[in-house]
């Protein structure tokens, strides 16, 4: 790596890796450019792709540690995070590329902005498009309309466009409440106080979930739309097969952790509504008879694990 990589790191930056070896070893390759003193530790998820091996082959340097299964995005950064020296964690997906002098700048903004406790990078994908990623904080309203057909409804709407920050283009600096998880710089004795990422949401909702406890410390969180890192979206979660199961128990998980049992409850009635939604859909989408049975059927196993608990 770097020769600016140093046993008393200002960053260190913490790479979960699973099953994306190309665009892994670009992301490791672009931290060649970071020039102030830093660490990198990766760790890879049991990838089937021979991702380990070509890390430890290309990049001798990095702390490598591997897993005989995948631990999952929560636990993975904090098995990380406790091996971190650096004053700043840089929580970095394995499909991101990082130019010269981002990272020097998100850490330059905490080191010149006490009150803020963290800060991210706008993200841009392959195509040169800024990706609206920052959102509010879900409540009882967004479980109301997120992924429902009737989100586009006049009043429901305001409820949807404020949730996805769609009064904000994304292209100046704003504090905001949980800004993309791609790429996220943060104090790491404040990640020790607050203990890290919540390990029962598994995959999804632990960065709003950490935001959101953030923010009730009184601390302040920063989007800064002049450093711009590449992001190829959703290059590892597209990959993962029982992806909206564990969406769905995550989000179950995080509504009944911040709104209790009511807001569990309500986000497994819309959640049985969407799938009621769907079934219909499917009837529509399929003509053939076998097919739609069969996509139906599968919709059923789905449900049936995402309601079970």
């Amino acid at each position: 790596m770097s020769d600016k990589k140093s046993d008393s790191p200002v960053v260190s930056i913490l790479v979960l890796s699973w099953n994306t070896r190309e665009l892994t070893l670009a992301c490791l390759e672009s931290l060649e450019n970071v020039a102030i003193a830093h660490e990198v530790l990766v760790l890879d998820n049991a990838s089937e792709d021979g991702s380990a091996d070509a890390i430890a082959d290309r990049f001798p340097d990095v702390e490598l540690v591997r897993e005989s299964h995948n631990q999952g995005y929560a636990i993975g950064n904090n098995r990380l995070a406790a091996k971190a020296s650096g004053r700043y964690l840089c929580l970095l997906n394995s499909d991101t590329e990082v130019p010269a002098g981002a990272l020097e700048r998100l850490a330059a903004f905490l080191d010149s902005e006490p009150e803020y406790a963290a800060v991210a990078p706008e993200l841009v994908g392959p195509d040169g498009v800024i990706q609206h990623s920052c959102k509010r904080f879900p409540g009882l309203g967004v479980a109301l309309v997120y992924d429902m057909p009737w989100r586009g409804w006049p009043l429901l709407k305001r409820i949807d466009d404020r949730y996805f920050y769609r009064d904000f283009d994304h292209a100046s600096d704003r504090d905001v409440d949980q800004p993309p998880g791609a790429c996220f710089m943060i104090r790491r004795n404040l990640w020790e106080e607050l203990g890290g990422f919540d390990e029962s949401l598994w995959l999804f909702y632990n960065d709003v979930d950490l935001c959101l406890r953030l923010r009730r410390t009184g601390a302040r969180i920063r989007y800064l739309a002049d450093v711009a890192i590449l992001h190829h979206e959703g290059a590892s979660t597209t990959r993962f097969s029982d992806m909206v199961q564990v969406w769905a128990r995550n989000r179950l998980a995080y509504y009944g952790k911040h709104h209790g049992r009511f807001g569990r409850r309500l986000v497994r009635v819309m959640l049985r509504l969407r799938g009621w939604h769907e079934w219909w859909c499917l009837g529509r989408r399929h003509q053939d008879p076998k097919h739609r049975k069969d996509a139906r059927a599968e919709l059923r196993r789905v449900m049936r694990e995402v309601l079970a608990r």
